[in-house]
């Protein structure tokens, strides 16, 4: 993941491109916007705050790749971003969530980012440390150090040597503690045999000869806040929400794991001893603020005309909510007060009952940008099945590969699928480029239960022809019942 100022727009629509065939406009919308969050950044900051984002409004019908924007983009810029459901939220007063809590998603998401950031600085620090704890737990010491005390008087309290580690505690009822060299001290001759040991436990520890050992060690959960009635804890005022984290304790209880899942435990815990948490959140909330992405899909599901009554109220109570969050506001979060006033929104909707006139007006005029997504022909289909860094064809020879059985398409069978996929859209529901995976699953549906049995019987590898594709659907396309059906 790269940072904003690393990715210009060019280079964000042409790693967008890898992904995602066509929605040209689209991309260079997302691009420019995206772009000039770490643009505002670099502003005087009286003009800086003048600034507003330029919201996104993306319109077009399903599985024309939207929501594979959203997805994608999320993974290539280095700030907050949260896809969320527009149809999920209603109106405060009614069962539901309300539309602040996406404010809170997005903190959460900026925590968690701001948090890695500062383990991995931590990083080294906090592997010595689980490391040492680790080497303790399988010599048996306790780790308030009585036990190295026990150690350090090894000669008198009885330690014996082990194969593994050189020497471990002495068993009840082992029959006589093991004699030392006699040259030194009992106390410095213990000493430097208690260092050797640790040292070869851990040396064995860095090779991963214990990992599948199991041991036992104290694990510390944070208990989840109860569910109150119908309510989640994310439901719950913010304030009440720390207040019942507050009240509920902290758990502790021993378990027995592997000591490969050990080091991961101890290694978790050492790093939240070194990372500040306040700092983290105030981080986060300033980055929230300044770089936070919203993409909000299926808007158009709560857009409706004010002629319209009944389940529609909820539906304007939605975008009253999530007017003020657009335009800009405080939100309260359990970690603090966010401000939405620099956050970017980018929504999407098919719109296909209705259109963005159906939306408040206040809350059209916060979305300046309209982006119209283009419906994917045949041609489209034939590209995305083959062009994209993780193609249809490429994942279903990756997946039977692992079976022994090679797969090879042929570019006529490239063009019988696309040829069926827009066909199947044509004369029924329009969805998009999702048709193909119908497609492909039919096609190969019988290979996918038989490929171990071909294998076994030499059947290594396989040609995927026009006429192999076409004669797997053939049934299916000239039966209109079972094509709505099954495509």
């Amino acid at each position: 993941m790269r940072a904003m100022k690393d990715l210009t727009p060019r280079e964000i629509v042409a790693e967008l491109d890898r992904f995602i065939i066509g929605q040209d406009n689209a991309k260079r919308a997302v691009a420019v916007a995206v772009r000039n969050r770490w643009r505002r950044r670099q502003l005087d900051p009286d003009l800086a705050r003048e600034v507003a984002p330029k919201n996104i409004i993306m319109i077009g019908p399903t599985g024309v790749g939207k929501t594979e924007i959203a997805r994608r983009l999320s993974k290539l810029v280095s700030a907050p971003f949260i896809k969320v459901e527009a149809s999920k939220y209603t109106e405060v007063g009614y069962h539901g969530r309300d539309v602040e809590s996406m404010v809170r998603d997005l903190l959460e998401v900026a925590i968690k980012m701001v948090r890695r950031e500062q383990a991995d600085q931590v990083r080294e620090r906090a592997e010595a440390a689980a490391e040492e704890r680790l080497v303790s737990l399988l010599l048996g010491e306790d780790q308030s150090g009585s036990d190295a005390k026990a150690k350090h008087d090894a000669p008198e309290r009885g330690w014996v040597r082990d194969e593994d580690a050189g020497y471990r505690r002495e068993q009840a009822g082992t029959p006589g503690p093991v004699t030392v060299a006699e040259t030194k001290t009992a106390s410095e001759t213990a000493s430097d045999e208690h260092n050797r040991v640790r040292e070869r436990m851990r040396q064995k520890v860095r090779e991963g000869f214990f990992d599948d050992r199991e041991i036992e060690i104290t694990v510390r959960e944070k208990q989840a806040a109860p569910i109150m009635g119908m309510m989640g804890p994310d439901q719950f005022d913010p304030g009440m929400s720390s207040i019942l984290e507050n009240l509920i304790p902290e758990k502790s209880h021993r378990r027995k794991v592997t000591v490969k899942r050990a080091r991961a435990i101890l290694l978790e815990e050492e790093t939240d001893k070194l990372v500040d948490t306040d700092k983290t959140v105030e981080q986060a909330i300033e980055r929230t603020e300044q770089s936070g992405i919203i993409f909000l899909d299926e808007i158009d599901k709560i857009a409706t005309s004010e002629s319209k009554h009944g389940a529609d109220v909820s539906r304007q109570g939605v975008q009253r909510d999530l007017l003020p969050i657009v335009e800009g506001s405080a939100v309260n979060t359990r970690h603090g007060v966010v401000n939405t006033d620099q956050v970017l929104f980018v929504a999407a909707g098919a719109f296909h009952s209705s259109s963005v006139k159906d939306l408040m007006p206040e809350l059209q005029g916060r979305f300046p940008i309209r982006v119209e997504l283009e419906a994917l022909t045949r041609d489209d289909f034939k590209r995305i099945l083959t062009e994209p860094h993780a193609a249809l064809t490429r994942q279903q020879e990756a997946l039977l590969e692992t079976e022994g059985l090679t797969i090879t398409f042929t570019p006529e069978s490239v063009d019988a699928m696309a040829d069926l996929a827009a066909e199947a859209n044509a004369s029924m529901e329009n969805i998009g480029a999702r048709r193909l995976m119908t497609v492909m699953e039919c096609v190969f549906e019988e290979i996918s239960f038989r490929a171990p049995d071909m294998v076994k019987n030499g059947e290594t590898e396989l040609t995927i022809s026009d006429e192999f594709v076409r004669e797997r659907l053939k049934q299916i396309m000239q039966d209109e019942d079972l094509r709505k059906f099954v495509l």
